[in-house]
């Protein structure tokens, strides 16, 4: 059988590969099995699901209850207000328009809301010191990253949960640093082995610059920290004051504590963000039921009004600055009061939050894929699934947690690592959606098949639609069930594990030159072994 066909191979790169494998002078012909490997082993000419894609198709809200939920924060912030709000926050939100009232709230008319909304950056970039790494944070494109605070790793040898340690984090840093899927990357576990808080900031920092090039995000213990953090930072971006001109680290901040007052200590780390151009994400994470109403409305009212509250504060400072409107619902087991990560009411929660905050036009930052489960299992994969792909398919900008993490967030797993990245693939193919074209709709694929071999195995259109539009995973296992019993019968825990042991043997970058890690490690307590 001859096709003719035209391939213009400089501008397609799939074209360019079948031109190379499968299609000789317009002859069609099969590939051997040894092609067929080959191809299956070789980087794929066309990513399939690349992070990046548009999500907003799953609406849990309707307008109606978008504009109640809305209307409801506005009535608390104007009402109620903010309690506990420190001196210099005070003198600015009253300088934009907010009241004090005889309680000492502070209280926020609608229209200073609606000018912080109106007056917000809607998109920003997050750079990685590497630029190709960077990414552009709004609109309804969906990256997921890394999140959380473990105290506690899943240890790769005994598969027992003990304390997390510096060794960890950078072993941590540079696993991620290989992932594709891990779009930017925020300490995932506190080296619990590092006493002193700002040895704690600093070291966590340096793990960011020594083991990766990706945007990153660390948090502040205290505002005191930050202008020292930063020093280090200028050393890596080559100089005084260039990190404040491209910043590719941005802060982690919770100047809200809920219900509906402020936090000193986080309020003056806010202002030192700013002062040094920090993007930031300032995180409420209200728990239903124990610090936000228990009935799902309420509770979105609620933590809607306190991050509104943040995007007021951060416009009083200065309008326009960088955050990420990080809206994270959070869910305890009202019969326990244990955190509930992985339960369906925190992916409809988080899906409803990103909704919101993408009607409202703001960049939006929510938490899901947070496990409750301790091993690697099918309670792990279950809730890791359904909570990350409902926070996609809602348009959550960044969807922080969404690797790694176990236990409730209290532990961190590198072999539950490499397998989210497996699954955010899985999510962002779901993502990308079907394309209609006169090509993919096959017509004469189909004619040529049922006139000819009767089949579509090997056929051009075929080979074409291979590494387009379909995804191969390297650890979800599909062979038949003789196959995976003569390969030993590996669960997910041991091909997981088998390609963390790989990938820590071998990827040991050096991000920082032998000058700029020299000045650090002069210029601060730096714990880690040169």
């Amino acid at each position: 059988m001859r096709i003719d066909v035209v391939i213009d191979s400089e501008r397609d790169p799939v074209a360019q590969h079948i031109e190379d494998g499968f299609l000789v002078s317009g002859q069609l012909r099969r590939a051997g099995r040894k092609e067929r490997i080959a191809l299956r082993k070789a980087k794929p000419a066309f990513d399939p699901c690349p992070p990046g894609q548009i999500g907003g198709a799953y609406k849990p809200l309707s307008e109606a209850e978008l504009n109640a939920i809305f209307d409801t924060a506005l009535r608390l912030l104007e009402t109620l207000g903010l309690g506990e709000v420190p001196e210099r926050l005070r003198r600015d939100l009253e300088a934009v328009g907010a009241k004090s009232n005889a309680n000492g709230r502070v209280c926020f008319p609608a229209r200073l809301v609606h000018q912080a909304i109106d007056q917000s950056a809607k998109t920003f970039a997050l750079h990685g010191r590497d630029s190709a790494r960077s990414i552009e944070v709004g609109l309804n494109r969906v990256h997921f990253g890394t999140g959380g605070a473990a105290v506690q790793t899943l240890d790769l040898e005994t598969r027992r949960y003990r304390p997390s340690t510096l060794r960890d984090l950078h072993d941590f840093t540079r696993l991620q640093d290989t992932l594709t899927n891990v779009s930017w990357y925020t300490r995932c576990c506190v080296a619990t082995d590092v006493p002193d808080n700002y040895d704690l900031d600093v070291n966590t920092a340096y793990a960011l610059l020594r083991n990766t090039t990706k945007p990153v995000a660390t948090s502040f213990t205290l505002a005191s920290h930050v202008a020292p953090i930063v020093e280090m930072l200028d050393i890596a971006a080559g100089g005084q004051g260039r990190f404040s001109e491209r910043p590719f680290l941005k802060a982690h901040i919770s100047p809200i504590i809920s219900p509906m007052r402020f936090g000193e200590d986080a309020v003056e780390v806010v202002y030192e963000c700013i002062r040094h151009n920090i993007p930031m994400s300032c995180i409420t994470a209200a728990q239903a039921g124990a610090t936000a109403p228990a009935t799902m409305a309420g509770f979105l009212a609620q933590s809607l009004a306190e991050t509104l509250a943040s995007l007021v504060m951060v416009h009083a400072i200065q309008p326009g600055f960088p955050m990420v409107f990080s809206n994270w619902p959070l869910v305890v087991d009202l019969r326990t009061g244990a955190f509930a990560g992985g339960s369906g009411e925190t992916a409809l929660l988080n899906a409803a939050s990103a909704q919101v905050s993408n009607w409202l036009g703001l960049p939006s930052g929510v938490a899901c894929s947070m496990t409750d489960a301790k091993a690697i299992d099918a309670q792990y994969g279950m809730e890791k699934g359904l909570t990350s792909l409902a926070a996609a398919l809602a348009g959550g900008n960044l969807i922080y947690e969404s690797s790694g993490m176990t236990a409730s967030l209290l532990g961190a797993s590198f072999e539950a690592f490499v397998l989210d990245d497996e699954m955010h693939s899985n999510t962002y193919r779901i993502l990308r959606g079907i394309e209609v074209s006169e090509e993919n709709l096959g017509y004469e694929a189909i004619v040529e098949s049922v006139l000819g071999e009767g089949h579509f195995l090997g056929g051009f259109h075929t080979y074409a639609a291979m590494e387009r539009d379909y995804f191969y995973p390297s650890l979800a296992d599909r062979s038949e069930p003789r196959s995976w019993a003569e390969g030993g019968a590996k669960d997910a825990w041991d091909r997981a594990h088998s390609k963390v042991r790989d990938l820590l043997a071998t990827h040991n970058p050096e991000y920082l030159t032998p000058e700029q890690d020299a000045e650090i490690r002069t210029r601060f307590n730096i714990l880690y072994p040169a």
